[in-house]
């Protein structure tokens, strides 16, 4: 009997691969297929759109393993009803953007981003550059998980004070106090800063929207690296217009990439950067810890033990 195929849709390094044949010896391992053995592929690592109805036509694939953390771009409902596992990456893209977040609030606090428009028309006006401090600010996380918690051990050393919302307010390592999502309108008037860390979920959906962005103080920061779904664009950019806050702070869009003609370019109270809070050093590295440990328990009882996704809930 031929055997299943382990399909690698990402090129890894020959160590990581040599790892995976010696876990799974009865497997093959592909990063290229041809028609036929599309129907041979049991476990998928990656997810491209182009080989996704042949791998579900299949019906022999049983386990994805994203790459990414998000995996609201995957088909969530038939990977339910075909009683497919998934994992994420969660996690491993915590210290990347959390830095990312740290260093965009400095960039608007210490003037940096007036700074570095300046130099580009060789102009010194140190009168006109913005600062103030980033000590003594209250930050509310809205998501507190992998990514959420990071952040918080990572800028309380600045001396930011830390909270946090999740769906259900339980306490969560880190921060002075965590809320219920739905109160979160009730919380942001007392935030110098909000973060955005959430899923793409039904439940997230716009849910930064103009309730939200009406009860900010006029002097707060937006930052968003979650999904960009969470955010309704109009509404937000209505609110910037009219500065019901002050800045906001732009990884991630409801179009990507952002198109030419959105006001969001334009802007002087937004910092637009294309997707890049998650870049991770040696990125292959952590994501195998992941896949490996997932690899080893798969093959032993057909379970994961590492960032399993809760497909109806879509995280």
């Amino acid at each position: 009997m031929e055997k299943p195929i382990i399909f690698l849709q990402k090129n890894f390094r020959t160590e990581f691969i040599q790892q995976i044949r010696d876990i799974a010896p009865d497997y093959q391992i592909k990063t290229e297929l041809n028609d036929s053995e599309f129907a041979k592929v049991e476990i998928a690592v990656g997810w491209q759109k182009q080989f996704s109805q042949q791998l579900l036509d299949s019906k022999n694939l049983k386990w994805v393993q994203s790459i990414s953390a998000g995996v609201d771009y995957l088909p969530l409902d038939t990977f339910a009803q075909q009683a497919i596992l998934l994992s994420n990456s969660s996690g491993i893209h915590a210290l990347s953007i959390s830095e990312h977040i740290i260093g965009t609030l400095l960039g608007y606090y210490r003037g940096l981003n007036q700074a570095v428009k300046n130099q580009v028309v060789n102009s010194w006006q140190p009168e006109n550059i913005h600062y103030d401090q980033l000590a003594g600010k209250n930050l509310l996380v809205v998501g507190t998980g992998h990514i959420g918690q990071q952040l918080s051990k990572s800028i309380r050393s600045l001396g930011v004070h830390v909270y946090g919302i999740n769906t259900t307010g339980h306490p969560a390592d880190g921060f002075v106090e965590t809320y219920s999502i739905k109160n979160m309108a009730k919380i942001v008037p007392e935030m110098d800063i909000v973060v955005g860390i959430l899923p793409g979920t039904q439940e997230t959906y716009h849910i930064f929207n103009s309730h939200i962005f009406e009860n900010m103080k006029e002097s707060a920061i937006f930052v968003n690296v979650g999904r960009g779904e969470t955010l309704h664009t109009k509404e937000l950019i209505t609110a910037l217009e009219v500065k019901q806050f002050a800045f906001a702070a732009l990884d991630v869009f409801e179009e990507e990439p952002l198109p030419k003609e959105s006001p969001l370019w334009q802007l002087e109270n937004v910092l637009v950067t294309p997707h890049i809070s998650g870049l991770t050093v040696d990125f292959q590295n952590k994501f195998m810890k992941i896949f490996l440990a997932n690899l080893k328990s798969y093959v032993a009882d057909g379970s994961l033990s590492e960032n399993q996704v809760e497909l109806k809930r879509g995280y």
